[in-house]
Formats: structure tokens, sequence, C-alpha cells
């Protein structure tokens, strides 16, 4: 299929915050959502309003609810940012920060391996890493990520190698990665999924980092925690400066 996206039209496609960001843009910050949000926005949000005021888009696309971060779903965030790249000139040196939380936390971590413009840093709340284990690890997910990747040749084990943090440990760029994770979590566990995989990033001797919440649920940062989460970005690119 041809590409359809344009300026014009990305509102139907994704949120970005370029009516409220200050200029010259000083970097872009790709957020992920968790599995089945189908959320649109006709205001800004609360997270573009706070990058807006720092001269960073914010770009929330719009992606399959159930996606997980399969091939078309790097290709159509990518064609998203060539539109805003085009749309405001930007050099290529621009900074890139993927984020994301659950299922949207290995899209940014997927994002990040596979992404046209390389992330310069991915940070990630409660991500799925062990895309293989996740598979059997709750009753509602084989018929979300089946629908992912049917289309796919090979064995399904193998496919979701392909899009499985942990498995992509050795094929991750050089880039900053930092995971928040919170310890009472019983949708994605922690010690099945982000402790493993920044075990096998260590390993590989990339720049990896993991805070562990005490006493919160699935994706349920403190205020502080959050806060931290979303200084990190603005901390990440203006080190890229």
């Amino acid at each position: 299929m041809n590409k359809i996206i344009t300026y014009e039209t990305i509102r139907s496609f994704a949120y970005v915050n370029d009516n409220v960001c200050k200029k010259p843009i000083r970097g872009i910050v790709v957020y992920f959502c968790g599995l089945n949000n189908k959320d649109m926005f006709d205001e800004d949000t609360n997270e573009g309003v706070y990058y807006g005021e720092e001269g960073v888009l914010y770009v929330h696309p719009y992606n399959n609810p159930w996606s997980w971060m399969n091939a078309q779903a790097v290709a159509y965030t990518d064609e998203i940012i060539d539109v805003i790249f085009e749309k405001y000139a930007l050099p290529e040196s621009t900074p890139v920060i993927s984020m994301g939380n659950s299922m949207g936390g290995l899209a940014s971590l997927v994002y990040t391996r596979y992404a046209k413009r390389t992330p310069i840093a991915c940070i990630s709340n409660c991500p799925v890493c062990d895309l293989v284990y996740h598979f059997t690890e709750r009753p509602d997910l084989p018929r979300t990520i089946y629908s992912a990747f049917w289309n796919e040749e090979g064995e399904l084990n193998d496919i979701l190698k392909k899009y499985s943090p942990v498995h992509l440990a050795p094929e991750m760029p050089d880039a900053k990665y930092y995971i928040f994770h919170c310890d009472k979590d019983k949708s994605v566990n922690l010690a099945s999924h982000s402790q493993k995989f920044v075990a096998a990033m260590k390993e590989c001797g990339k720049d990896v980092e993991l805070e562990v919440i005490p006493d919160r649920g699935h994706c349920k940062l403190t205020f502080a925690a959050n806060d931290k989460r979303l200084r990190l970005a603005l901390d990440y690119i203006g080190g890229a400066e």
C-alpha cells in the first residue's frame, strides 16, 4: 500500500502536540500505549503540554491496540515520524526518545531496535520483555498475540523472539535504557520480564538501569516515579544537544 499519512491528515493517525510546542524543536518523545488502548485526543494531553513547554514534540501513534509492535506497527510509526521530520525540516540529528507502558513498554523497546531513526534512549514502565513467556502468562493474551503475528511465516516461538526484548538483547542498539517496574505487578511479572531483560542487557554491555517501585501494581508508578519518568526524557534530550 502507498503511504497515505500527511501532515494535514496526521491527527487521524496520531496525537501530536505541535500546536503547543515551543520552537525551535529540541527533540521528539514517542509514546506507545498498552494493550486494548483505543484513545484518540481532540485536546492536548497533560504530557503534550508538559513536553511542549520544553520545546519537545510529543507523539502518540494510534497503533493497533493489539499490535505488539509487529512489523506493521514499526512501519506505521516510522511513517508518522517521517511526516513530522518533513513538516518541520528537522535535522536527522534531532534526538528521539521511545517511551511506553506494558505492551507499550515492549513497543518502546522493540521500536528502539527496529526504528528507521534509532532512539537515543528508551524509558519503559512495567514492560513486557519476554513475549514468548507472556503468551502463556494470562488467558487473555494468546488471541491478541496471535492476531498480531498470524501472517508471518515460521514457527510461533521463532516469530515472537523477533519482537521480544529479552531475546533481542544482543541486537539492541547502544542507547540509554531506563526501566521502571512495580513489584506488586500481577499482569507483567517483574522477575520474568524486566529483571530478566536487564540481566540480559547487562551481559551484552548495554547501558540499562532498573528501578523497582515497591508496593505498587501494574504501571501504577508513584507521583515521584512518574515525574522522574517524564523528566528523564528531557535529561536525555538535553544531553544529546
